[in-house]
């Protein structure tokens, strides 16, 4: 297990596995081939384990929040199999019903719970709860898409940006019975406008492919901007694509809606605070050729950012697999998805 594990954080470091769906979607198939194969004798060593595990899948792709994401889930899911298993006992050892609700009384605080009772059928509970887990993420982009007639409308004009393959699902459903054109941002340097923009219109749909700092120009013939994200913070700001910040705030001065096509497993309980809190520098030999950069002067700096943070009052609704949610209700989806007490950054 241990060799597998290793493989799979070496697959990390290299990017081999990369994009959001597809490192969340290893990490859970991960972590359930771990829980299966692992010895364990209880439920509070195993989310030790988890714990310690998830903070080497962490440490090996930092900025692959939907990583820890989804340990977060999964530790979520053993507390709660580990409660329903108590909940199932007690209700089967149980014989007054003052005692019953005295005992459920006590399951509703979790600090009271030392989660070291053994139960023989827990593990299965928890492969299937993983199971659940995985099918979720396999079936997310169809949940989002079939919400598509509920906000695109005929005639309309759709702006979006980069290559998100959540939002192409959602504009080639929406396509299948609506007519509208779709402005795609080309996303320079690394351009993946482009596939979208090729994609779209392969599935029929009327696209135009505009330069990056041609945003403004064009949102004031803009309905409304759907764009998909990295990653949704706590308070319902984004990490996005770099670009994506400007965009935003051309659509905020123009009053065009701005919505975001997530699955819920972007869903980071962290804080970010400004451009540089979660970001990372790509090359800047993407736009620079190195013969031109030998002319600059010493005191110019290039910098090729890969992410921009969006605060949540430049966002106006999350499409989720869930349906959809206003930025101010994202602390409540934390509540219900993670545990508090299952901080992998301490």
């Amino acid at each position: 297990m241990e060799r597998q594990l290793e493989t799979f954080i070496l697959n990390l470091k290299r990017k081999t596995v990369a994009g959001s769906y597809q490192v969340s979607r290893s990490t859970a198939v991960e972590l359930r081939s771990y829980i299966s194969k692992e010895k364990w004798q209880n439920a509070k060593i195993l989310i030790e384990q988890v714990k310690a595990v998830g903070k080497r899948l962490i440490d090996a792709q930092p900025l692959e929040f939907c990583i820890g994401n989804v340990i977060r889930r999964v530790l979520f899911i053993i507390r709660e199999e580990y409660l329903a298993m108590m909940k199932s006992e007690s209700s089967d050892t149980s014989s007054g019903g003052a005692v019953k609700a005295n005992t459920l009384l006590t399951y509703e605080d979790p600090e009271d719970i030392d989660y070291t009772e053994s139960f023989p059928r827990l593990k299965a509970s928890i492969i299937d709860g993983i199971n659940e887990l995985i099918d979720e993420l396999e079936g997310l982009h169809i949940n989002v898409a079939e919400q598509a007639i509920e906000h695109i409308h005929a005639n309309e004009t759709i702006m979006t940006l980069g290559c998100s393959k959540t939002v192409e699902e959602f504009l080639k459903e929406a396509g299948r019975k609506r007519k509208f054109g779709v402005i795609v941002v080309e996303t320079a340097p690394s351009l993946e406008g482009h596939k979208t923009a090729l994609s779209l219109s392969k599935a029929g749909i009327d696209t135009t492919l505009i330069t990056d700092s041609a945003v403004f120009a064009m949102m004031s013939r803009v309905n409304k901007v759907i764009i998909g994200t990295h990653a949704v913070m706590a308070n319902g700001g984004l990490i996005a694509q770099s670009g994506t910040h400007s965009l935003a705030v051309a659509a905020k001065y123009h009053s065009v809606p701005i919505v975001v096509c997530t699955g819920l497993y972007k869903l980071c309980p962290m804080y970010a605070y400004d451009q540089d809190t979660f970001n990372s520098f790509g090359s800047p030999g993407e736009y620079l050729k190195f013969e031109e950069a030998e002319y600059l002067e010493s005191n110019v700096h290039s910098y090729n950012p890969t992410f921009d943070y969006i605060p949540p009052e430049l966002v106006n609704l999350f499409i989720t697999n869930i349906g959809g949610h206003n930025p101010s209700y994202i602390y409540r989806l934390l509540q219900e998805y993670y545990d508090p007490r299952d901080d992998l950054h301490n």
